[in-house]
């Protein structure tokens, strides 16, 4: 496939490996970790040639630039296995949402309290939503009060992020876990 009219040339990622190392002299690590000291790139890549081994950029931005001599399809194999094993344990955070009512039944209280100590113990964040109404925008202290008793039984396992607001007819509180 062409590359359009006048577009840049494709940009490779990773280090710069063998011949694409255009710099005078680098300083040279060994392939045992030793340090062999400023050495000019020419005889770095001999060495590196000799022992069957890649000259891989390991550290371009240090004075001189830093290059080790090593098997460059084990070390990119390596470094593939290192991010997929750090993007594995990565937790992405959600925000899980509990709707209630002012004037929601004790067991039906139980049971969303429940709900969100388990989401707590996942690591999730909690966004506990009250709904009013019609006439129950009248009695916006129930509501308060409802979420007042949410933040004192979680407090244990859980802090307040922003506290109860109210937004149009709803009012909205977030918890995350401690």
């Amino acid at each position: 496939m062409r590359r359009p009219f006048r577009a840049p040339p494709p940009t490779k990622e990773g280090p710069r490996v063998n011949r694409e190392i255009r710099i005078p002299e680098v300083q040279l690590i060994g392939e045992e970790g030793e340090n062999l000291g400023v050495i000019p790139t020419q005889e770095a890549l001999a060495m590196a040639a000799e022992a069957g081994l890649d000259l891989v950029e390991i550290s371009p931005n240090a004075q001189p630039p830093v290059c080790k001599i090593l098997d460059f399809g084990r070390y990119k194999f390596l470094s593939q296995k290192k991010a997929a094993e750090a993007r594995k344990k990565q937790k992405v955070v959600e925000i899980k949402e509990i709707k209630m009512r002012p004037n929601i039944d004790d067991h039906d209280y139980g049971v969303k309290m429940k709900a969100m100590e388990r989401f707590f113990e996942e690591g999730d964040k909690v966004k506990v939503t009250l709904r009013f109404r019609g006439r129950e925008m009248a009695h916006q202290d129930l509501g308060y009060k409802l979420l007042m008793k949410v933040k004192e039984e979680t407090g244990e396992i859980a802090k307040v992020e922003t506290e109860p607001r109210l937004e149009g007819r709803q009012m909205v509180m977030m918890l995350s876990p401690r």
